[in-house]
């Protein structure tokens, strides 16, 4: 089969076809700007070391986040982390339709295409939307860069519109994605088998999930839990350079795929608890399908698990940060100061909270996609049920009992994993402890006069002063809120297609 033929089979299908393309190119497209925008705060110069700027500071930019080079490493991996819900947002798009490509995959096998030829075929379809999708993005970068480049009054930036990432960098991004995307599809296909008679793939196993995710989540929370008696025991050591960020990505890494994976645990042990005390059909229903696809769970909610577990963590960051700014209000009014600390950090958490919610946002379209997905991919089987007399507001209820059941305590597990990796950075505050710089308990003429500073000078010692940070529960209620919320809204939308897709005409689909 000829590379054109194969490229020009890849886009050819069905509306459903057509729109996994278009949302498999979105989700490519909105990497690809996340991706740029870290490589771009990377980019920025770090100016060498003058009087005038002994801190090498950016002064072209008034944003803290920018100005300062050891803030900007943490900028781009937090940009780097809004690519988590998108792809898996993309690999919930990829499954879009799945039914019908699955009979036009054996179609072509029917016409005498061989099963390598159809999942070259299937990987050309994903890379190629995700092409069309990086280079897109490549363009609104491109574009937006030249939009938004414009100086304030006194010549600074709010973004870094001055800096170019380099070619190779561009290039990576734009055409790694959709090797990436393509290598994702092969191995999602490694069990599956096309005939000529239909697309199998191989039973799942039937005993439900073991509790292994457990040790993924304890060995995250103790990796964070040890970072701070590694960076007091190698104080000014070159071994930080590297051991820091390792226990750090390792072991946030492993906590978010303990999460993930502990989500099929979750939803074969509610299914076998619905089993044994449901007494209704609508949960008799949602029991069966949980316990016989456990690990749907795991694909549904792995972009919105990932999103709560950050906010978690971001949730106890920024406790520490308060606690911290009220005990520094507190030495300052114990010294007759006026004032306070400096509101960076809560300011920064502000854009990190935005950044968590556009995360959760997206992870939404992602549970839609998915959701929908389920309902049509099933349609057949929820027809043969309308048709033997089963009501559609029980199968509603049903697709709601099945959303449901395993959300509230995945959510309830993420946000307490990322609470605990939060805490085990910084779960107390100290200050204080030492002598302050002078205080001059007069007015700014006597102060300032060296005849008569001394007389009204005063040095105030300042006790050290311990506090725990307290455990943010009302953020961490608010994230738990806007996750069931988008839970609800999912399955609001996916009861929109269920009539559609329990029409007893399905039944007659070939």
């Amino acid at each position: 089969m000829r590379p054109t033929t194969l490229v020009r089979l890849a886009l050819v299908g069905t509306r459903t076809d057509t729109a996994r393309v278009v949302l498999t190119a979105l989700s490519a497209l909105l990497a690809t700007l996340a991706g740029l925008a870290a490589l771009t705060v990377l980019a920025i110069a770090t100016p060498a070391a003058t009087d005038e700027n002994p801190n090498r500071w950016s002064e072209q930019y008034h944003n803290a986040l920018l100005v300062e080079p050891g803030l900007r490493g943490g900028t781009a991996f937090a940009l780097l982390m809004l690519m988590i819900p998108v792809l898996a947002l993309a690999g919930q798009c990829a499954r879009l339709g799945a039914p019908s490509r699955d009979r036009r995959l054996a179609a072509l096998r029917l016409a005498g295409a061989t099963p390598g030829q159809v999942t070259r075929l299937v990987v050309l379809e994903t890379g190629v939307a995700a092409l069309l999708g990086t280079l897109v993005g490549l363009g609104v970068y491109l574009v937006g860069r030249d939009l938004l480049h414009r100086p304030d009054a006194r010549g600074q930036l709010a973004l870094p519109t001055d800096v170019l990432p380099s070619v190779g960098a561009l290039a990576g991004v734009v055409l790694g994605l959709p090797v990436v995307a393509a290598l994702a599809t092969a191995l999602m296909l490694r069990t599956v088998t096309t005939s000529p008679l239909g697309v199998s793939r191989k039973a799942a196993r039937e005993r439900g999930p073991g509790p292994w995710a457990g040790l993924l989540i304890g060995f995250g929370v103790v990796s964070f839990a040890v970072i701070r008696p590694v960076v007091y025991r190698f104080d000014d050591s070159e071994e930080l350079a590297w051991l820091v960020p390792l226990l750090f990505a390792v072991g946030a890494f492993a906590a978010m795929i303990g999460v993930v994976i502990g989500t099929g645990w979750i939803s074969y042990h509610c299914g076998r608890l619905l089993r044994r005390h449901a007494r209704r059909a609508p949960a008799l229903l949602a029991a069966g399908r949980l316990m016989a696809d456990p690990w749907a769970g795991s694909r549904t909610f792995a972009a919105l698990l990932a999103a709560l577990i950050f906010g978690g963590g971001a949730a106890a960051q920024r406790a520490y940060f308060a606690t911290k700014d009220q005990l520094e209000r507190e030495q300052s009014r114990l010294v007759g100061a006026d004032g306070g600390a400096n509101p960076f950090y809560l300011s920064t958490m502000d854009l990190v909270d935005g950044a968590i919610a556009v995360a959760i946002l997206i992870a939404t379209g992602g549970l839609i996609v998915a959701l929908v997905e389920g309902i049509v991919a099933r349609r057949r089987a929820y027809a043969a049920l309308v048709a033997t007399g089963v009501p559609r507001a029980t199968l509603s209820r049903s697709v709601a009992w099945q959303a449901l059941t395993p959300a509230v305590p995945s959510i309830l597990l993420a946000l307490t994993v990322g609470t605990l990796l939060g805490r085990g950075l910084v779960a107390e505050v100290s200050t204080g402890g030492f002598s302050t710089t002078t205080v001059c308990e007069a007015t700014a003429a006597l102060c300032d006069n060296p005849a008569t500073q001394a007389q009204y000078t005063r040095i105030v010692h300042i006790p050290e002063v311990r506090r725990a940070v307290p455990v943010p529960l009302e953020h961490l209620a608010w994230l738990g809120a806007g996750a069931l919320v988008a839970v609800l809204v999912t399955v609001g939308v996916g009861l929109l297609f269920l009539r559609a897709s329990t029409a007893l005409d399905e039944l007659r689909t070939a």
